[in-house]
C-alpha cells in the first residue's frame, strides 16, 4: 500500500505543478526575456511581445490539462490499489509517460500558436 500511496501522489505532482505554474504564466509572468524562468523557446525570446503571448498562452493550456489529468491520473491509480508492486510501478509509468505527453502537446500547441501569431504560420 506504501508503494501505491507513492505513486499516486507522483503522479499527481505534475499535473499539479502544471496548474500552479500555469496560474503563474497567466498572472505573474516573468517581465523580460530571460534564460533562466518561463517558456524559453527561440520562438517565445524572439521578442517582448512573443514573450508575453507565450507564457498568456500556455500557462491557459498547462492550467487546462492540469485539471483535466488531476482526476484521470486518480482514477487511473485506484484500480491497482493493493495489487503488487509490480503492477503498480508498471501503471504509475504508464500515467507519468501520458502526462509529459501531455506536457510535450502543450509545448507544440505553444509553438504553433507563437507561430501563427507572429510568423504567419508555421515554417
Amino acid at each position: 500500500m506504501g508503494f501505491w500511496i507513492f505513486m499516486t501522489a507522483s503522479n499527481l505532482l505534475l499535473p499539479v505543478l502544471m496548474i500552479v505554474i500555469g496560474k503563474v504564466f497567466i498572472k505573474n509572468p516573468p517581465r523580460q526575456i530571460n534564460g533562466i524562468y518561463g517558456y524559453r523557446t527561440r520562438r517565445s525570446m524572439r521578442n517582448q511581445a512573443a514573450w508575453d503571448f507565450s507564457h498568456l498562452y500556455c500557462g491557459k493550456l498547462w492550467r487546462k490539462f492540469g485539471w483535466g489529468m488531476l482526476p484521470v491520473s486518480m482514477i487511473v491509480m485506484l484500480p491497482v490499489i493493493g495489487k503488487s508492486d509490480d503492477i503498480v510501478g508498471v501503471v504509475g509509468g504508464v500515467v507519468v509517460t501520458a502526462e509529459c505527453m501531455v506536457m510535450l502537446v502543450s509545448i507544440l500547441l505553444t509553438e504553433k500558436a507563437l507561430a501563427k501569431q507572429f510568423d504567419g504560420g508555421i515554417r
